[in-house]
């Protein structure tokens, strides 16, 4: 991801970015049922790093598992990218907890970008009070650690009945996530910009009493002709 397409994404709407992406085809690109844990400054914007977790068999997933140095989501955790979003697919179940405030502090000092999981966080008061975007289905019971077993780290993914492919560009605004497919983030940056400045011209005219009739969506030469004198103004 570039840098022109990453500072446009971080001040780019997830409706936006839906609409886009259903121009172009794709329809179901919004994660569900995920929500950030605290007011959302800057949209969250970064490559994704997935973590997969499965129901946990018991003889494979006691609590001494997590004495291993090898264990999955600690190594995911130590070896999120700088500047990536860890997304992790948990069951669409926050039955189990995907982290706690300990690994999501790790994440944040370690210079990730955020966190998406379709599970829950334990300790998610803590992890709210975070400088760090956080997106979880609902907090975890907190002695449920071991109801889901981690697996493969960097893999396709479903996430809140989304595919995630390593790499996708992850953004997360105040009203969820949305996932791009990589090969797109340049085409939707781009019509991003166009569709946020033809918006910012239609809401000057509905403010001054136009009809949204022809303005919204676009449908008469005479919008267009407004439009183009407008961005010549500008």
């Amino acid at each position: 991801m570039n840098a022109s397409t990453r500072e446009q994404l971080k001040k780019t709407s997830t409706p936006t970015i839906a609409s886009i992406l259903f121009k172009m085809g794709l329809k179901f690109q919004f994660i569900q049922d995920v929500k950030p844990l605290a007011s959302v400054k800057e949209n969250m914007v970064g490559e994704a790093f997935t973590l997969r977790y499965i129901p946990a068999r018991e003889d494979l997933n006691q609590m001494e598992v997590f004495r291993d140095p090898n264990h999955p989501q600690r190594v995911a955790v130590e070896t999120c990218p700088e500047g990536a979003v860890l997304v992790m697919d948990s069951r669409k179940s926050a039955r189990a907890a995907s982290a706690g405030s300990i690994l999501i502090t790790r994440l944040m000092v370690r210079g990730a970008a955020g966190v998406v999981t379709d599970g829950g966080f334990r300790d998610s008061g803590i992890i709210a009070a975070l400088d760090f975007p956080s997106y979880h289905k609902a907090p975890s019971a907190p002695t449920n650690l071991t109801l889901n077993q981690a697996l493969d780290i960097n893999v396709p993914i479903g996430c809140g009945d989304v595919a995630v492919f390593p790499g996708d560009i992850i953004v997360g605004d105040s009203d969820g996530v949305m996932v791009i497919p990589a090969h797109l983030a340049d085409k939707v940056a781009d019509e991003a910009k166009n569709m946020e400045l033809y918006e910012q011209f239609v809401t000057e005219r509905v403010l001054a009493g136009d009809s949204i009739i022809g303005l919204y969506p676009m449908t008469s030469e005479e919008t267009k002709t407004k439009f183009e004198q407008w961005k010549t103004e500008r």
